[in-house]
């Protein structure tokens, strides 16, 4: 049994920033990665944003790269999704996952969070 709650989502300017924090609990991980992802009505759910268990290793969709900034905090087992220069086309509820490995496929992670929705207004 694992759970992943998404949170920091709201609304905000183009050009404005925002922090997500996605909060694992139920069992400890280990050697996973973790993983964001963003849906928008009417579009396949995409990936933004993966994160090996060691934070080495990170990997960004080419229409986030040097926007956002993804990171991991082990201690507490959560991921967070620094979000800056944010443009209207980044609104999305945006969800969390967790993985055994970073990967830009959603079907390689196993563990998803219900979301939180980011809306971005000119």
């Amino acid at each position: 049994q694992v759970q992943l709650v998404e949170s920091g989502g709201g609304l905000v300017q183009a050009g404005g920033s925002l922090r997500l924090s996605c909060a694992a609990s139920g069992r400890t991980f280990s050697n996973y990665a973790m993983g964001w992802f963003r849906q928008s009505p009417g579009k396949e759910r995409e990936f933004v944003a993966a994160i090996s268990w060691s934070g080495a290793s990170t990997y960004y969709a080419d229409s986030v790269r040097g926007r956002f900034t993804i990171s991991i905090y082990n201690a507490k087992n959560t991921v967070y999704l620094q979000m800056s220069s944010l443009k209207p086309e980044d609104t999305a509820v945006y969800y969390c996952a967790v993985g055994k490995r970073a990967a830009s496929v959603a079907s390689q992670y196993n563990y998803w969070g219900q979301g939180t929705q980011v809306t971005v207004s000119s």
